[in-house]
């Protein structure tokens, strides 16, 4: 998904805004809160979400303006205090703001850690936005999937969530994005996941929207964590040619089910080899890009 599109389901549930939620709507259902109103606050929606969703609260629960995401970061503690009333909930996604209403790289958080220790049951967590992001490596048994979309995820992020215990997650996307707007994290900073010890049963990595693609290809290409994925996604970055090449000249990637590139830099003679040398993958080589004057770009940055 990009940033300007919202989603419909979440964790598989269907999304129902909070304020147009009836007293008929099932407890199935990812509940998608704003604030938007003068006088109102995060606490003040939240309770009024609390009251509609139940007893146990939530299974999934959507937060997209908190009030001022562009200057406070994500008021964490409203959940972790509530946590005790949380206990249904499985999925939790932070940020889904589009761009006209913050700027990716505008979006403020603060320290995350919390989150995961005070929801051991939480198995899908999306947050968009690094700006001020933060994580202390932790050990968590139930999460099933990790995506944090940014324009710029600093790099001490990338090196804790790769010193965290995930047993069990399945699948992991970034979007790494650019200096510009924080994002100086390098290949090296995945290596524990690359090298398949910190996440043992990830079967789905996106490493998007990065200006570091080559870099990034090259890693994976010897990386032994991809003999044992699904998909591999590198979209929405800057792969040019020298990224394709690697990929070609690395390990075999014929067990893939998708190898995902859309938003790409790349010739069309490398790109119809990826295709053709890949006959039973579903290579995604959509959106081709051409190198402008400041050269290759993220599909978003700001």
């Amino acid at each position: 998904m990009g940033v300007h599109e919202f989603l419909d389901t979440f964790a598989g549930l269907p999304v129902v805004r909070w304020d147009e939620a009836t007293p008929e709507v099932p407890p199935a259902v990812a509940w998608w809160m704003t604030v938007e109103r003068s006088g109102e606050t995060f606490a003040s929606v939240f309770e009024q979400v609390m009251e509609l969703a139940g007893p146990a609260g939530p299974t999934a629960l959507i937060v997209s303006d908190w009030g001022t995401p562009n200057l406070e970061p994500f008021p964490v503690e409203v959940l972790t205090r509530s946590a005790a009333r949380l206990g249904g909930l499985r999925a939790l996604f932070l940020g889904e703001m589009s761009g006209e209403q913050c700027e990716i790289s505008w979006i403020r958080h603060g320290d995350i850690t919390p989150l995961l220790e005070g929801f051991p049951q939480l198995q899908h967590l999306w947050i968009r936005g690094g700006a001020g992001l933060e994580l202390t490596p932790v050990r968590h048994e139930n999460l099933h999937e990790l995506v944090i979309q940014s324009g710029g995820l600093p790099g001490s992020v990338v090196r804790s969530l790769a010193a965290c215990e995930l047993p069990n997650l399945e699948e992991l996307e970034l979007w790494l994005g650019v200096a510009q707007y924080g994002g100086d994290a390098r290949a090296e900073d995945l290596a524990p996941v690359l090298a398949g010890r910190a996440m043992p049963s990830l079967s789905w990595l996106g490493l998007r929207n990065a200006e570091i693609t080559d870099e990034l290809a090259a890693a994976v290409a010897a990386a032994p964590i991809v003999a044992r994925l699904r998909v591999l996604d590198l979209s929405m970055g800057t792969l040019s040619d020298t990224g394709a090449e690697a990929l070609l000249a690395g390990q075999p990637l014929t067990h893939l089910e998708h190898l995902v590139l859309h938003h790409h830099f790349l010739s069309r003679e490398v790109a119809r080899r990826l295709v053709d040398e890949l006959p039973e993958v579903e290579v995604d080589i959509s959106d081709e890009q051409q190198v402008e004057d400041r050269g290759r770009y993220t599909a978003v940055s700001e």
